[in-house]
């Protein structure tokens, strides 16, 4: 006999869990008595927001699902941004919840919620464990399904009484991974495809990736001399040095790179779902019926053809597929290699950072310091806004793995997202990108990297407003500013109050001792740079943008 909290801990186990997120409550007690002597590490969380989406991390750079725990009302209702940014994003994660008791439901009991009503729109499937006999079941089929087809995030409410059950039920067994592949006809109509294009190109996108997969698809490119660009922040499923890479598709795409697009006969999409940002809002290729030739590999059947009615449809997770692009082979003489080395040459300018612009911090040469002198399987993480740029368009990504970063560009989700890889790869450097605003949606985790020793380093940008938002607003309303403006803390002291280390840039030679001082510390630690409103852009200036206007 045991009761329902020793039953989600052993199915848990069963499943190759190691680690969960949460913010306790007591509606899960008996859990959290469970997991006590479970050898499951459990990382205290201080908002159930960001335990959610250091679960979405864990899952975003392993694979597997990523766990997380909260309890109800407030606690799951806070948890809700990581559900989305793990729906968005295809992202493996669990999120479990605890429930008031199954004798008080529908009076609008404390902090009652009804989960499958509310999050069925943020997961791909919200369940209730009525009765802890059904656990094994209910836990073995939540990872099946947040890992299955198109992966994503799982709901399980659990009443507070039925947890402290007394049961007997089966052992639980691991989930079977369910895998989809290309067919022979599939690959040998694309090699044909391929063959008769004179202008093709590939992107990368997605999840269900591995560094196996990422290098069959590299030496494919180099096999095929065939141009290879990345999804909006999936930039790290190709070494952005290897002379195929043709930049990111993205939020403000090099104009070069949309150009070749749009003039590409063939398009193959690998994994990714080409939604509003990476296809520059459903610009680049047209819907339904796309100008190019589109071959679409994608995991899940009821992707393919929703927006894009491709000329040949694959239904294959995409490590399968870039195994099966092996058996295929490229013609003589490409007619495309020297339209891809001038792809590459075009990206390598585009990715150069400027070394000059408005203020006494220029953030070119730190990025140019970053990649000079960071290894190339540091871990990079942000949230949202403005700031990211000079990671996504400077920073060249070199492996697989080293990214984790939201595509539904959800701000707060840098600092959590690196507390959690720290705490996945200790060995590696992780550094978050934050902006203030972004910051402070989720700051209050600095003090879990501290708690649990993990010595991130958080480079954040302080130019005192929502950035992104203040350069919408001089477009369109030039002059008005209005809720934008921005009074922050004293970073550094706030680093120092939660027992980190604190540094502060103000001018551009600060950078590079302040980040060695940071590494050496031990600590995690904030370096903030103050950054001149003015410099709202790599290129633009706030001014520059009213004026146009």
């Amino acid at each position: 006999m045991k009761t329902g909290g020793q039953l989600i801990v052993e199915a848990l186990k069963a499943n190759g869990v190691e680690r969960i997120s949460c913010v306790p409550g007591e509606s899960y007690l008996a859990v959290l008595d469970a997991l006590y002597e479970s050898g499951i590490e459990v990382l205290v969380c201080r908002q159930e927001g960001g335990a959610a989406m250091m679960a979405d991390s864990w899952g975003r750079l392993t694979g597997q699902p990523g766990i997380c725990m909260v309890t109800r009302g407030p606690g799951a209702t806070n948890a809700s941004a990581g559900l989305h940014i793990a729906k968005q994003d295809s992202i493996p994660m669990i999120l479990f919840i605890g429930q008031i008791g199954r004798d008080m439901k529908e009076r609008e009991a404390f902090q009652e919620v009804e989960y499958r009503r509310a999050f069925t729109e943020f997961a791909k499937w919200v369940g209730e464990i009525d009765d802890a006999r059904r656990i094994p079941e209910f836990v073995t089929r939540a990872f099946a399904v947040a890992t299955s087809g198109r992966p994503g995030p799982v709901v399980l409410t659990l009443p507070e009484d039925m947890l402290v059950e007394e049961v007997e039920a089966p052992a639980a067994r691991a989930y079977m991974p369910v895998e989809s592949h290309p067919g022979p006809s599939q690959m040998r109509a694309l090699e044909t495809m391929l063959k008769e294009a004179q202008r093709p190109m590939f992107i990368l996108g997605g999840t269900r990736w591995s560094e196996e997969a990422v290098a069959d698809m590299q030496a494919f490119a180099s096999r095929f001399k065939v141009p290879v660009g990345c999804s909006f922040r999936r930039q790290m499923l190709f070494d952005h040095l290897h002379p195929s890479y043709a930049g990111d598709v993205g939020i403000g795409i090099n104009p070069a790179l949309s150009k070749a697009i749009k003039e590409s006969d063939l398009i193959v999409l690998v994994g990714a779902r080409m939604s509003e940002m990476p296809s520059s809002g459903y610009t680049l290729i047209d819907i339904p019926y796309p100008s190019q030739k589109l071959v679409h590999v994608y995991p899940d059947p009821e992707e393919l053809g929703r927006i894009y009615r491709p000329d040949l449809a694959i239904c294959s997770a995409p490590a399968e597929f870039a195994a099966a692009l092996k058996l295929i082979e490229p013609p003589a003489a490409p007619l495309w290699a020297e339209r891809k080395s001038a792809m590459h040459d075009a990206y390598l300018k585009w990715s150069t950072p400027p070394q000059t612009g408005p203020g006494a911090v220029q953030m070119g040469p730190i990025m140019e310091w970053l990649d000079a002198n960071t290894a190339t399987d540091t871990i990079f993480t942000n949230g949202a806004g403005n700031y990211a740029t000079w990671v996504h368009r400077f920073h060249r990504f070199r492996k697989y793995n080293t990214q984790a970063a939201p595509t539904s560009g959800s701000m707060g989700y840098g600092l959590p997202a690196a507390v959690a890889a720290k705490q996945l790869f200790p060995e590696r450097e992780v550094i978050c990108f934050a902006g203030d605003g972004c910051f402070m949606m989720h700051g209050q985790e600095f003090i879990t990297a501290v708690r649990y020793g993990l010595p991130i380093i958080t480079v954040l940008v302080n130019n005192n407003t929502y950035g992104t938002i203040r350069m919408h607003q001089e477009r369109e309303y030039p002059g008005r500013v209005s809720a934008t403006d921005l009074v922050n803390p004293d970073f550094v002291a706030f680093a120092k109050a939660y027992g980190g280390h604190g540094e502060l840039v103000e001018k551009t030679a600060d950078f590079a001792p302040a980040f060695e001082r940071a590494r050496a510390s031990g600590k995690p630690s904030i370096i903030e740079i103050k950054l001149d409103p003015e410099a709202i852009t790599p290129t633009r200036t706030l001014t520059q943008i009213r004026e146009k206007a």
